[in-house]
């Protein structure tokens, strides 16, 4: 009996699907390949992903914090959700107590930290998406099209993604309306 109950064990456990956390860097946050290295200066990283045909996402995270865990080890591996930002997005992660150098998109030069106070930042991991073309001065948090902060599971994520690349926050449709319709089924 117990030799049946560890076969059964062992087939479902290889059944499921396992996705291994990508590594952590010195700063304690997770690398996925998809991450872009940059100097963080956004006006070059928005044209870097002009230059690709990508739109500029911008993901804050921090050391030990357990939903950007989550987004690492269960959201973004899946493959319908890793093929949306590897063909679409240009991927530069922010580190919420980080000292690195952000320079805005009207030229101020802060520490990560700094610039998520300026920004308005305050939880992880929180993901910012860029428009197409650079504002004329002013910050990344008055030209994001859309903040969003928290953790979410697959389908809100596909969502979102698709709906920023969309547009649909040019449209009427709210997000949650877009959300309803495309994930659940809902008018």
């Amino acid at each position: 009996m117990r030799l049946v109950a560890f076969v059964i064990a062992a087939v479902t456990a290889f059944a499921l699907p396992v996705f291994a956390a990508p590594p952590l860097g010195d700063d304690g946050l997770h690398k996925p390949v998809w991450l872009e290295d940059t100097f963080k200066d956004m006006s070059e990283d928005l044209a870097s992903a002009q230059e690709q045909g990508k739109r500029l996402l911008i993901i804050w995270e921090q050391r030990g914090c357990i939903y950007c865990k989550k987004m690492h080890t269960e959201i973004f591996p899946l493959p319908e959700i890793e093929s949306l930002i590897v063909e679409n997005y240009f991927v530069v992660q922010m580190n919420l107590f980080g000292d690195v150098e952000v320079t805005d998109f009207d030229g101020t030069v802060l520490p990560e930290k700094e610039m998520a106070r300026r920004w308005g930042i305050m939880f992880t991991p929180t993901m910012m998406f860029m428009p197409d073309t650079a504002p004329e001065g002013g910050t990344a948090a008055q030209a994001a099209v859309v903040t969003m902060p928290g953790a979410f599971g697959k389908g809100t994520t596909r969502a979102l993604l698709n709906w920023v690349l969309e547009k649909g926050y040019e449209t009427d449709e709210h997000f949650q309306k877009y959300l309803a319709r495309t994930v659940y089924g809902n008018e």
